[in-house]
């Protein structure tokens, strides 16, 4: 069976509606690096568990999506999730109820172990430089 969106069959998501997922800092990272080359997937989406610990990096590349390569990158944090649900390119993320970013796609370079949640921003810092905590709620919404 082939995937869709790697053969280009769906040209916008099929997620009507779908739950927030709420998830909580366990490490803080600081770093940034300007060639990372994480290859971005080509499907938009990815189903987290409840328990599941994934990693948040930020980038400030504008075209950063599906399916390219991120090079500009700061590392953010790994997050342990608390309410699974489906979460899709695009999705806005917030931190202490300040939005982040949306999500740009993502990156399995470590998995089985854990997800690299690439977010595109604004304003490329890691999570030291913006005071994240221990503990504190990671959202991601889903879209109104």
């Amino acid at each position: 069976m082939s995937d869709p969106y790697a053969k280009g069959m769906l040209r916008v998501h099929p997620y009507a509606k779908k739950k927030d997922v709420v998830g909580e800092l366990v490490a803080i990272l600081e770093g940034k690096l300007e060639n990372r080359g994480l290859q971005l997937i080509k499907p938009i989406s990815r189903a987290l568990a409840e328990d599941e610990i994934h990693e948040i990096i930020v980038t400030d590349e504008t075209d950063a999506g599906p399916g390219k390569q991120v090079n500009r990158i700061a590392y953010l944090a790994f997050f342990e999730v608390k309410g699974g649900g489906v979460i899709v390119a695009g999705d806005p993320v917030f931190l202490k109820g300040k939005l982040l970013g949306h999500i740009a796609g993502f990156d399995e370079t470590h998995m089985p172990n854990h997800i690299n949640i690439v977010i595109k921003s604004e304003e490329r810092q890691s999570g030291v430089s913006i005071g994240a905590e221990i503990g504190q709620q990671l959202l991601i919404k889903s879209p109104d």
